[in-house]
């Protein structure tokens, strides 16, 4: 622990600081390379996103000891409106030939070309091996199909769909997305912290620090994924920018703004440096770690693109914690004051703060606590009604895109012309043997047909059927769980069902069943940091309601938009459990930065004055930290993906909610209604601080 203090007490020594400047340097240089390398080290397979124990996925695993599990079925889709010509079908067959022909189709996979029974559409299925690339490699595929099928198509429309086809469009959404978050999110922060500081220098060290961050966060997990099996996946990468960037900034915000108050009572910066690390630091560490914590919890997920999700992004809350605990301050002491120019805090100036907007708010809000926090809960609970109408049982693959990408639109004719689940076949295992009676209790199950004969594959009867509704229906769940009980009935069979509708359903279960086991976790796991922390019970108690509500608030708003404003139809199915996590682990920074800060006050001024002051000197740097974060968030709605729109959205608007309403007015109004109870049981209950007047429109003292 000695170790640890001293290590975050360099950056304010006249000469450590150097050693800390000169430690980060190497660190840099030694790593930076390393960081470019992540992307080469994310896992998109299947086993990268799916549960491990699930039906659909013990499916996966027995047909990629036949069939490589970096096999997509593309389907490739022809549709003319006023019916195919024989010219047509001689086209398709000649295309079928050459696609057959192409370096990365599975020998013999061709299929087709099948003409709908209306005569206006025409599909072929080939099997693509997009080998050790994976989806990456599914853009190209695409493209070279699509090449082959457009070439003389004469007016039939022509689409690549499937598997594949979907793949593509996803590697198309994901192409350059840690590029676009990256810079979208330097931008944001850029301008924020230009508007916060009003400087146009200061805002360059909370970036410096924060892209040393990144890029050794970066490097870090690419040494950990490619040596140690720590998966990455695009949407845990891309996540990681923003995360980072909006986290990392927030904690500069919170140590500037301390360190700026401290020069204003100390003439020499390094002692304003060091007392403000020791007094602002134990909140910024312990907001950090309960993001940390929080965030590592999502390791007991079932869904795999979850649980790997947790340890990646709480790396880089480690890593940005430490950068902005000891390079940032380094930084600030070696330049000076002047850093903060024009408006530099010299010494003995008076604390802008103990005037300024959230002072006064302080004082109204001390006339009537009472009216103010009823008020605020009536209000916040209105919005949390919405949530009646948050449907997050997932999206379809058309609704999951934003806009109308190639391979929707082929599954659009599919789903018009041919039986639903073509292209995309239920897929069935049974012991050997018993292969005839899995068949015959397939027939029978509503929503299937096609049911093919069993043959052998991996030592196991497999067996096909198709799907009559769309593949990512709800009557195509309920067709699979049919088939399930169908065949799970059967006695020795051991019969498991899968295929793509299979693990959207498996993934839509597994994320219903994750919410459940990791927000009473993450809730207890706050709760336990706070009362630590503060050394109370009532107020981490009366904290953690306050939480609650305001994600209740902020999803119910959010379903409100999601529904009669951009017309989503739905969300995805790990949304409220993402949103949570964010909105929980990373709002409950200003829970522990405002209430670490009014305990400090009321131990000198008494509870309701030190609530009153607290807010006054935390207020401005709580609403510049969560405009910040919500600001990172909010570029996740530059991405063509749905799922990524809706999280960006909710958490963005959520920690707004948070800083300006529930922490500065609801948090304050319910401190100086409770008064000294607040810190039941602690010494402050029970031997309060005389109290100072706070309602006679005087400036409050910050101190």
């Amino acid at each position: 622990m000695a170790a640890i203090r001293g290590f975050f007490r360099a950056p304010a020594g006249r000469r450590t600081k150097w050693l800390v400047l000169v430690f980060w340097l190497v660190l840099l240089v030694a790593l930076g390379p390393l960081a470019g390398k992540l992307n080469g080290a994310e896992k998109n397979d299947a086993s990268a996103w799916l549960p491990p124990k699930a039906e659909s996925t013990q499916v996966l695993d027995l047909r990629s000891r036949v069939v490589s599990p970096d096999v997509y079925p593309a389907v490739v889709v022809y549709a003319r409106s006023s019916g195919v010509t024989a010219a047509d079908k001689a086209k398709a067959a000649a295309d079928a030939a050459k696609i057959a022909g192409l370096p990365s189709v599975v020998h013999g996979s061709v299929s087709g070309p099948f003409t709908s029974a209306d005569g206006k559409a025409i599909f072929t299925i080939a099997s693509i091996d997009l080998g050790s690339q994976g989806w990456s490699a599914a853009p190209s595929m695409a493209g070279s199909l699509r090449s082959v099928a457009t070439a003389g198509a004469n007016g039939m429309s022509v689409h690549i769909t499937g598997p594949l086809g979907t793949a593509a469009d996803s590697g198309n959404a994901f192409k350059g997305i840690d590029g676009t978050l990256l810079f979208s999110a330097l931008a944001v922060v850029i301008v924020l912290l230009l508007l916060t500081y009003r400087s146009p220098v200061a805002w360059l060290l909370p970036v410096i620090s924060v892209v040393v961050a990144l890029a050794t966060a970066m490097a870090i997990i690419y040494l950990l994924a490619a040596h140690a099996g720590l998966t990455v996946n695009a949407q845990s990468a891309g996540i990681l920018d923003v995360l980072v960037f909006g986290a990392g900034t927030d904690y500069a915000l919170l140590l500037t703004a301390r360190y700026r108050e401290e020069l204003r009572r100390h003439e020499d910066r390094h002692a304003a440096m060091a007392v403000a690390i020791r007094r602002a630091g134990p909140a910024i560490a312990a907001s950090a770690g309960t993001v940390i914590l929080s965030l590592l919890t999502l390791s007991l997920a079932s869904l795999s693109s979850t649980s790997s999700m947790g340890p990646v992004l709480a790396i880089g809350v480690a890593v940005a914690l430490a950068s902005l605990m000891t390079l940032l301050p380094a930084l600030l002491v070696a330049t000076g004051r002047w850093v903060f120019w024009p408006a530099r805090p010299s010494y003995g100036s008076k604390e802008p703060t103990a005037r300024g907007l959230w002072a006064r708010t302080g004082r109204r809000i001390a006339r009537r606590p009472r009216a103010v926090w009823i008020a605020a809960v009536v209000v916040l609970g209105a919005m949390a009604a919405g949530l009646a109408g948050l449907h997050a049982a997932g999206l379809t693959t058309a609704q999951g895109f934003r806009g109308t990408p190639d391979s929707v639109a082929g599954q659009t004719v599919l789903d018009a012309h041919f039986p639903g689940g073509s292209g995309q076949p239920v897929q069935v295992f049974g012991n050997l043997g018993s292969g005839p009676r899995v068949a015959a209790a397939l027939r029978s199950v509503p929503g299937l047909t096609g049911v093919t004969q069993p043959r052998v594959e991996a030592g196991h009867d497999y067996l096909q059927a198709t799907l009559t509704s769309a593949p990512d229906s709800q009557a195509a769940y309920a067709t699979i769980d049919r088939a399930r009980a169908a065949v799970h009935a059967i006695p020795g069979a051991d019969a498991i069902v899968g295929g793509n509708t299979a693990v959207n359903l498996d993934v839509q279960r597994a994320a219903a069943h994750d919410r459940a086991l990791v927000i009473p976790i993450i809730l207890a796991v706050v709760l336990i940091i706070l009362m630590l922390l503060l050394r109370a019970l009532v107020a981490p108690l009366m904290l953690m309601a306050t939480v609650v509500l305001s994600f209740a608030s902020a999803l119910g708003v959010s379903a409100l938009f999601f529904d009669h404003v951009f017309h989503f139809g739905g969300a995805d199915t790990s949304f409220p459990l993402f949103v949570f996590v964010f909105l929980v682990a990373l709002g409950i920074d200003y829970n522990i930065f405002l209430m670490t800060r009014v305990r400090e006050e009321a131990a000198r001024q008494g509870a309701r004055c030190g609530a009153v002051t607290g807010l006054a000197a935390t207020g401005g740097v709580i609403s510049s930290a969560g405009a910040v974060l919500a600001g990172t968030f909010a570029v996740l709605a530059t991405l063509p993906l749905t799922a990524f729109m809706e999280i960006g959205f909710a958490v963005a608007l959520g920690v707004l909610l948070d800083t300006i309403v529930v922490r500065s007015v609801l948090v304050t109004a319910l401190n100086l209604d409770l008064g000294r109870w607040v810190w039941w049981p602690s010494r402050l209950a029970r031997e309060p601080a005389p109290e100072a007047e706070i309602l006679r429109g005087e400036p409050t003292a910050v101190g």
